[in-house]
């Protein structure tokens, strides 16, 4: 598998100008699956964050990274001991190509029903060529949207329920999910946040593509210092500090993954950049 994934890289086209085949195999290497908390797992690449909830009643799967991901996503999910046509629901935090390029492989894999929030459900149909932003430099295998999700809604199936959060900027339907997980007995508040870099180039002021794009931003980081965060998880792995926690779980288990502190120190500096770019950009 690995000869092939190298090469159907080498060929991806300059999807995105600041991304080079090089970043996309820097992205897209193998990472062990593991459980988290409950019963939400880890599917996703070194990079990449790919999350399984699973249930008698089939899987939930958040985000499905490059399309060169699946194969990485699918062999996580059978080695965690489940079938990857079992999932039944395609979720995700962010409408760019490194979170849903998948969508359309792992649909057709697994006959999953995709559910994307307002906002971002245009460009997950067209493939991105209606992004606000990088329409002309990033696209994907257009994929089908069965549920148009609103903030707040909840994603429902086997007895777990996920609420949506609009956070958008980063894109105009980026999400937040949360749910809850229990381990020994106690009830732990997962968040996966979706995203909330100000990328290069993108303007907070005098955004014709996206006048409100300051506003969201501003708008999502009341929603995420205003969440209840025992388990911080997040669309990339660098968010979290994937690598160093999942080294932690070996010996610690599941409260290797408890870190409040980490998420209101993330939010809190995300903040902050968001303010100095909006602050530079008002300047001119």
């Amino acid at each position: 598998m690995r000869p092939l994934l190298l090469f159907s890289l080498a060929l991806a086209p300059a999807i995105l100008t600041a991304q080079s085949a090089e970043d996309l195999r820097n992205w897209n290497q193998p990472f062990p699956p593991h459980r988290i908390v409950g019963n939400l797992y880890y599917v996703g690449t070194n990079d990449l964050g790919c999350y399984l909830v699973a249930t008698k009643a089939g899987h939930i799967l958040i985000n499905t990274g490059l399309e060169q991901s699946v194969p990485l996503i699918r062999e996580s999910v059978e080695k965690l001991g489940f079938r990857f046509a079992d999932i039944r629901i395609l979720l995700t935090s962010q409408a760019h190509y490194d979170h849903v390029a998948g969508h359309a492989l792992a649909r057709k894999l697994s006959g999953a029903k995709v559910f994307v929030m307002q906002g971002d459900e245009g460009v997950v149909r067209d493939g991105g060529a209606s992004d606000f932003y990088y329409a002309d430099q990033m696209r994907y295998a257009p994929c089908p949207v069965d549920r148009v999700l609103a903030d707040g809604d909840r994603v429902e199936l086997g007895g777990t329920t996920l609420i949506a959060h609009r956070t958008a900027g980063h894109t105009k339907g980026c999400t937040t999910w949360t749910m809850t997980a229990t381990e020994d007995g106690k009830p732990l508040h997962v968040v996966i946040v979706g995203g909330v870099s100000v990328n290069p180039g993108f303007r907070l002021v005098g955004n014709t593509k996206y006048p409100s794009i300051a506003d969201d931003f501003a708008a999502t980081f009341r929603t995420l210092a205003g969440l209840d965060c025992d388990v911080f998880l997040g669309a990339h792995g660098g968010y979290y500090g994937l690598a160093d926690k999942y080294a932690r779980s070996r010996t610690e288990g599941w409260k290797a993954f408890v870190d409040p502190a980490g998420y209101r120190a993330f939010v809190a500096r995300s903040e902050r950049a968001f303010q100095e770019k909006l602050r530079a950009q008002q300047k001119k």
